[in-house]
């Protein structure tokens, strides 16, 4: 258990990182504070500033409890299988919802007026690292492209993974460089038509996928 617990400490560092820079920062903190923007990167919405607490509750610390107990309560028990590459995964993904706790924090601390346009970077980012791990990533019920085919057959899942490994690396490039190059607005719309085809083509892929493997 201690061994366990000292292999852990690394990432629950990272968790605690926001909720320090909050507790830093709380008596800095306007009375009301940006909580939403809209597709012009503008406050909408305004809220008190204990509302921000739900902000590393539900990034870094929701999403490191998750990676945390799905190798044990995976019924394929594939995870655990993943070894190193699984570990790999998990640290990245939690270091980058800390990051991004961190970045609104700091956006709410400034009352909205530093932009919101960094967020769009922070998702080409998270689907380019995806790609890379999508064709090492076993059958799970946790991470990947869970759909009624790929859970039923390892053979759909694999080649849905690779395919779909492909398209969210390209998908997040695309991502960053368009909005290094373009307005906010614009990369913005560029985001949300690149996350649907990325969404949706894996999960069609892998219907055709799984008629063709069990014809």
């Amino acid at each position: 258990m201690q061994r366990k617990l000292q292999k852990e400490t690394p990432l629950i560092l990272i968790v605690l990182l926001p909720f320090i820079y909050l507790a830093y920062i709380w008596n800095d903190l306007p009375a009301e504070v940006p909580v939403h923007w809209n597709l012009n990167g503008e406050v909408d919405r305004y809220s008190t500033k204990s509302e921000l607490v739900l902000i590393p509750i539900l990034l870094p610390l929701l999403v490191y409890i998750i990676l945390l107990i799905a190798p044990s309560i995976d019924p394929k028990k594939k995870l655990k299988n993943m070894g190193n590459k699984f570990k790999s995964i998990k640290i990245l993904l939690t270091l980058l919802m800390s990051v991004l706790a961190l970045f609104l924090l700091y956006h709410a601390k400034n009352n909205g007026k530093t932009s919101p346009y960094f967020i769009l970077p922070f998702i080409g980012v998270l689907y380019t690292i995806l790609g890379n791990y999508f064709k090492t990533i076993k059958t799970n019920y946790f991470i990947g492209i869970r759909t009624p085919w790929t859970l039923e057959n390892d053979v759909v899942w694999k080649e849905t993974h690779k395919m779909a490994g492909v398209l969210w690396f390209i998908g997040g490039i695309t991502i960053l460089v368009g909005s290094m190059v373009l307005d906010f607005r614009p990369s913005l719309n560029l985001g949300l038509v690149i996350s649907i085809i990325i969404v949706i083509v894996p999960v069609l892929f892998s219907y055709v996928k799984f008629n063709d493997v069990t014809k």
